[in-house]
């Protein structure tokens, strides 16, 4: 493996510091280090804030037309790009090199060209006020500031960078330590591709380097992508200058199976909902709710599937569908979470054991987990676990699993699987969740805003809504009558 060293991105270019503190980048299918990363020290930053101005001031200049020209020119540069991009989205991540290439790159090229199209059509409006009116502006917010998760690195910062370019700002991207590259070679296909210097800057470092920018006076927004107590510190921080947020944040995720439904549908989608990307999806359906008339059937044929079709190993190889997890601390973590599962009853269905494959014995690697005589008080259904891990609970009531489903603090997804329509748009209606999905798991397209109810979050990703949150509405009363007042 490259020992390489990456540094900050800034205003087109590698910026590295003198004596920068380096941390490191580990493959989590070996352990092994993979490069070395400079984190940003408060003068860079600060450079970074002065190239953002800089780039936004220029950048807005130009026509809606101008920039989503630009931002398409970079799309179609990601996907020529896809395999190599996707390739370093594997060794960062440890997902599996099939589900890298059909969906991180694609997704986020996706998600610019949208923002790119949209843009141009984006209009204020106009309202006579007897022979007086006013008509609104859309004015983009200035510098933003995104904060990206480990586990879909390059596709955030698309998600996050797309909507704020396309409405003339600037962003500082801060990509999470574990998986920074993706960020860094976004930044210089955006500048090949023609954005001026500055108006997309990439920083590296912890949670110090985020404070620091969440903090700063000159950022007009933040956006982060992460756990929910990790954005309840940012919001807190931003609350100091009163800046607008965006918080993608954590979940605990019901998939409801009623006893109608195709029940092979049924489970292709709870094993999508928890062993997709190693169970490391914020939206996964890791509650899955099954009507008891059906469940011997949903779980002969899911625990069949889960031992036959699931391949564990090396993330590169194509028939590989289960990556390892990010890190030696996380491994620990979703394990003592199944060891809670376990002392508090649940019966250990399927798998819960750490895996050494051959040749990646010092990889972050875990069976698929399934949980049966499950309760909704255990641990293991309450908290989010962020891996392989679901847990299915039984029901014969609608109204009682409705009422189970929104028992959380949480409310980011929520999917059923049944063949009645009116009972599928009837629950659908009632569930507490931002995305929901009726037969189906997981599809998130550039034109559908996502985003959480509860503390699963505030704002949204993607959507025309979406644009629009990275502006600002400027109201111009004209006066075509003649002035008159009392003095």
């Amino acid at each position: 493996m490259s020992t390489s060293v990456i540094s900050n991105y800034i205003h087109g270019k590698y910026q590295q510091q003198g004596n920068a503190d380096l941390f490191d980048v580990i493959y989590p299918a070996t352990g092994e280090t993979l490069y070395l990363v400079e984190e940003a020290s408060p003068a860079l930053l600060e450079q970074a804030i002065v190239s953002a101005c800089q780039g936004q001031a220029q950048w807005a200049a130009m026509t809606a037309v101008e920039r989503a020209r630009i931002l398409q020119k970079a799309a179609s540069m990601l996907r020529e790009r896809n395999d190599e991009l996707a390739r370093i989205e594997v060794l960062d991540t440890g997902k599996p090199w099939q589900e890298a290439v059909e969906v991180d790159v694609q997704t986020g090229a996706d998600a610019i060209e949208y923002f790119a199209n949209l843009s141009q059509s984006m209009m204020g409006s106009q309202q006579p006020i007897g022979n007086d009116f006013f008509y609104t502006r859309h004015e983009p917010l200035g510098v933003c500031f995104g904060i990206g998760a480990w586990n879909y690195p390059l596709q955030i910062a698309c998600w996050k960078s797309a909507a704020a370019l396309a409405a003339g700002n600037a962003m500082i991207f801060k990509p999470s330590e574990e998986t920074p590259r993706g960020a860094c070679l976004l930044a210089e296909i955006f500048t090949a591709a023609g954005v001026p210097q500055g108006v997309f800057n990439v920083v590296h470092g912890d949670g110090k380097v985020g404070n620091y920018l969440t903090e700063h006076s000159e950022v007009a927004k933040v956006s982060l992508t992460g756990e929910v107590g990790t954005g309840k510190k940012v919001m807190a921080a931003a609350a100091g200058t009163l800046k607008q947020v965006t918080m993608e944040l954590g979940g605990k995720s019901p998939l409801v199976v009623f006893e109608d439904a195709d029940i092979n549908e049924a489970v292709t989608g709870a094993m999508l909902a928890n062993f997709y990307t190693q169970g490391e999806v914020c939206t996964n359906g890791t509650r899955v709710y099954v009507h008891e008339s059906v469940y011997q059937q949903f779980m002969q044929q899911l625990l069949e599937r889960t031992q036959r079709n699931i391949v564990v190993g090396d993330p590169m190889n194509p028939d590989t569908n289960l990556g390892a997890l990010i890190s030696a601390q996380h491994l620990a973590r979703v394990l003592e979470y199944i060891k809670h599962g376990s002392d508090e009853g649940a019966t250990l269905a399927c798998g819960g054991a750490q895996l050494k494959p051959q040749n990646f014995e010092g990889g972050n690697f875990i069976e698929p987990t399934i949980f049966t005589d499950c309760t909704d008080d255990m641990k293991i259904v309450q908290e989010e676990i962020f891996g392989p891990v679901m847990s299915v609970l039984t029901f014969s009531d609608e109204d009682d699993v409705i009422k189970r489903a929104n028992n959380t603090r949480y409310g980011l997804a929520a999917g059923i699987f049944t063949s009645d329509i009116r009972r599928a748009h009837r629950v659908i209606a009632r569930l507490e969740a931002g995305i929901c999905w009726i037969n189906a798991w997981g599809n998130s397209p550039a034109e559908m805003p996502v985003g959480g109810y509860k503390e699963s979050g505030i704002g949204r990703e993607n959507g025309v809504e979406t644009l629009k949150s990275y502006t600002q509405t400027k109201s111009i009363y004209v006066g075509m009558d003649t002035l008159e007042g009392p003095f």
